[in-house]
């Protein structure tokens, strides 16, 4: 039987270690996959989810319910990864091939071409910046504001990183498009 997220909650504010357990078994693997877009190694990404996992734990009373307890860890998991992006900024961001598994995959989109190996293969050549400000606005869902808040960067630097993060992705996806086709 899978116990609510609200129950759950609840045990895990009472200090029970079979809720906490729970809760990482039910948000884990979706909260991995966030930590491993912003950190540059596997193992770093593992580090930053367990300090996801403590700061949910010793966290749960600024839990206000407004909104999916799940968007509140996520924004926890994206906050704790970028900060320790943050502290090893000068290795870079980017995505193992052979953790493409772990990335959802688009649907409807031109990427739906491209295997997944491939297209982390593209978003890790993006610099750093442009990178981090794609996942924060394409698959995180933040808002320009909010993103310039998380990286300490203007709104307008944000939307010109997005915008030039695209030029480029897409100037790629074309020029390699073409190269298959040569090739067929």
């Amino acid at each position: 039987m899978t116990e609510s997220i609200d129950t759950l909650l609840e045990g895990c504010r009472r200090g029970r270690p079979a809720a906490q357990r729970g809760l990482y078994e039910r948000l884990g693997s979706q909260l991995m996959g966030v930590c491993l877009r912003y950190c540059p190694s596997r193992e770093e990404a593992e580090d930053a989810l367990q300090l996801t996992f403590v700061k949910i734990f010793t966290r749960l009373d600024q839990f206000r319910h407004q909104g999916p307890f799940e968007a509140w860890a996520r924004r926890i998991a994206v906050t704790t990864s970028l900060n320790l992006w943050h502290q090893h900024q000068q290795r870079g961001l980017h995505l193992d091939a052979d953790q493409a598994h772990d990335v959802p995959a688009p649907g409807g989109t031109p990427f739906d071409q491209l295997s997944a190996e491939d297209l982390i293969r593209q978003l890790n050549a993006l610099p750093p910046g442009y990178r981090t400000v794609l996942n924060l606005y394409a698959i995180e869902g933040y808002s320009h504001a909010e993103i310039g808040e998380l990286l300490g960067i203007s709104e307008g630097t944000s939307k010109s990183q997005l915008s030039r993060a695209r030029r480029l992705l897409e100037g790629r996806l074309h020029q390699q498009a073409h190269i298959s086709h040569c090739h067929d």
